[in-house]
Order: C-alpha cells, then sequence, then structure tokens
C-alpha cells in the first residue's frame, strides 16, 4: 500500500483549528505551497513529508502547545469512516482491537498497533509503534491520535472501559493536568512506549452496542477497502518494506532489482519516476532504525552502526547528523532518562 495513508477529512480539522486560532487556513496551506481548492478533493492525499511540514506549521502559527490535545478531541468515532462504524458493531473491546489492529491503515499508516497481554498484572498493553520519523510534530501526532483512540473507546463502550493508564515516550509537558482531565486517568511521560493499559477484564465484557450481523457486513467493506489500498502500491513503498524487512542487512540495488524481476536501470527509472531514489530510501530507513534504536536503548553506539551497515562508526555520525541536526550522542542526551 502506500507509504503514507491519511484521509483529507482529517487535515480539514486542522484547518479548522488553525481557523479558530485566528490564522488563515490559506495562508497555513500556502507554506507547503497548497491551497484550499486542493484540500477540498476527496481524493487529495499529501506525502508524510508535506503533512509533517503542515503540522509543523500549524504548530507555529497558532502558538497553541496543547494542538495535538485539541484535535484529538474532535475526532470521534463517526470522523473515521467505515472503521469507525464497524468499531461501534463490535461485540466486546478486544474484538474492536482487532479490529482496528488489522485496518488501521484504511485511516492512517502513520503508526501501527501493538496489543500485549501481561499475565502476571492481567494487563493490556496498546502500544502505538511510529512508521516514520516524526520530529517536531511527535508529541502533537501522539496526542491526537491517543486522544482519538481513547474516543472509539468511551463510544463503544459507553464510557464504562476507563484506561489505568496513558503513557508518552516525551517529557511532561506544562499542561499535563489538562491532559490528565482530558484522557480521565494517569498519564505517565518519559515512558519507552507510547499507548494505553488497561485491566484485562475489560476486553471481555459484552457491549450494549453490538450488532454482530452490521460488524461482519462493516468488516467486509474493510476488508474490501483495504485490498484497493494495496493495490496502489508504489515501487518505493515496495523497497521501503523490502529494507525494514531486512534490517540486518540491506539489499543492494542489484539485489532488490532482482527480488522485483527487473533490470537495476528500470528499479533506478521507476524509483526516479516517483520522486525518489534508492540511496534516499536507504538513507530514510537507517534514520528511522536508528531513532528506534537509539530510544530502545538495547545496543551500544557501535552496535547501532554495525546493524545499520556502517563499518566505521564515524561514518555513521556523520550520517546522523545529516538527517538529525545534531550527533547520535546530543540526541542521546535529549531523550527520558527511561529511554536511557
Amino acid at each position: 500500500m502506500p507509504d503514507f495513508v491519511l484521509p483529507v477529512q482529517y487535515l480539514r480539522q486542522i484547518a479548522e483549528l488553525v481557523r479558530i486560532f485566528g490564522v488563515d487556513p490559506e495562508d497555513w496551506l500556502a507554506r507547503s505551497q497548497l491551497t484550499l481548492k486542493q484540500m477540498n478533493k476527496a481524493s487529495f492525499q499529501p506525502s508524510f513529508d508535506v503533512f509533517r511540514r503542515l503540522t509543523e506549521d500549524a504548530l507555529i502559527l497558532t502558538g497553541e502547545p496543547t494542538l495535538g490535545l485539541l484535535l484529538g478531541e474532535r475526532l470521534v468515532i463517526n470522523t473515521h469512516g467505515i472503521l469507525g462504524f464497524a468499531a461501534q458493531q463490535s461485540e466486546s473491546l478486544r474484538q474492536a482491537i482487532q479490529l482496528a489492529q488489522r485496518y488501521i491503515a484504511l485511516r492512517t499508516t502513520l503508526f501501527d498497533l501493538v496489543h500485549e497481554h501481561d499475565e502476571t498484572t492481567q494487563l493490556e498493553h496498546i502500544r502505538l509503534r511510529a512508521n516514520f520519523v516524526l520530529g517536531a510534530c511527535e508529541r502533537t501526532l501522539l496526542e491526537a491520535v491517543m486522544l482519538a483512540i481513547k474516543n472509539i473507546i468511551d463510544a463503544i463502550t459507553l464510557g464504562s472501559a476507563r484506561p489505568r493508564q496513558v503513557s508518552f515516550s516525551f517529557q511532561e509537558p506544562t499542561y499535563a493536568e489538562l491532559a490528565i482531565d482530558m484522557f480521565g486517568c494517569e498519564v505517565a511521560y518519559g515512558q519507552n512506549w507510547a499507548g494505553f493499559t488497561l485491566d484485562t477484564a475489560l476486553l471481555e465484557q459484552p457491549l450494549k452496542m453490538a450488532d454482530p450481523a452490521a460488524f461482519r457486513e462493516a468488516e467486509k467493506i474493510c476488508q474490501q477497502e483495504l485490498a484497493k489500498l494495496t493495490a496502489k502500491t508504489s515501487t518505493s513503498a515496495d523497497v521501503r518494506r523490502i529494507m525494514l524487512e531486512k534490517q540486518h542487512g540491506f539489499p543492494s540495488l542489484n539485489v532488490t532489482a532482482r527480488l522485483f524481476h527487473l533490470t537495476p536501470r528500470t528499479l533506478h527509472r521507476r524509483l526516479l519516476d516517483e520522486g525518489t531514489s534508492f540511496k534516499e530510501i536507504l538513507e530514510e530507513v537507517r534514520h528511522t532504525l536508528a531513532v528506534e534504536h537509539l530510544k530502545a536503548g538495547h545496543l551500544t553506539m557501535g552496535e547501532i552502526a554495525y546493524t545499520l551497515g556502517y563499518t566505521d562508526l564515524a561514518n555513521f555520525r556523520r550520517a546522523f547528523k545529516r538527517w538529525a541536526g545534531m550527533p547520535p550522542s546530543h540526541y542521546l542526551k535529549q531523550l527520558p532518562t527511561k529511554n536511557r
């Protein structure tokens, strides 16, 4: 499927927030060479880089640090299309979580959902795993998506399944009390993951609005839509996927071309047609994995460099500085204590 998916409806929600804070949405869009006319088209789909720039510009222009929470508050269950409708028909919270895991790509590929059960504590952890380097808008996007998920849980359980805790990987902001009020539970900052913690017992409680027949029909539509989305896979997305799958030894251009039954020249040309190159995709994947390894804290700097295909630690440091604007050691110091 395409590398980045985000229905334009969500961008319109950001545009409305920008307007509420006294900024002309046209001025906001113009900074990314876009117009309201483009955004009013149902088929409009920005690249991830454009979306990240739009989000960062919204933060700059409004000067509002709580923009993510305010956006998430607007993302109620009926803003999520057929996936939101299917969730409303779920028989249990567990079924709704499994549905979201399978079909979240219909709404966005920004994150994957990872569900983990802790048998000892009888707790469930629903983690958000980023598929892109979110940069300066990481906090905003995490808050928005997490609050959107919380709104879905509230809607399908009629408010009876409150999370034990919400966890964020960034440091506590000045508006932490507002976040606690909006999530309705404890909010922990400086964690090594982002997501929800719920009591296991909540997952099996029957939901009052359950409609098994309607759920099956809605899930069929989700399956069909996901198949359509997958059919639009770009060559660059396929190359990126292969690199991520083989992250402990990236294939060369020649090897990758052979995997696609193409000549290296044809693969190179197709990537150019999509506005990228093999080298650019490799750099992006290395950047993404480098950040994840640093956050995880399981490998030394030398081990990370080796894992990413650098035989010289100095070359890795230079590459990271080019990606992030700072050496990896400085980036590491900025991470929450629990990430180090």
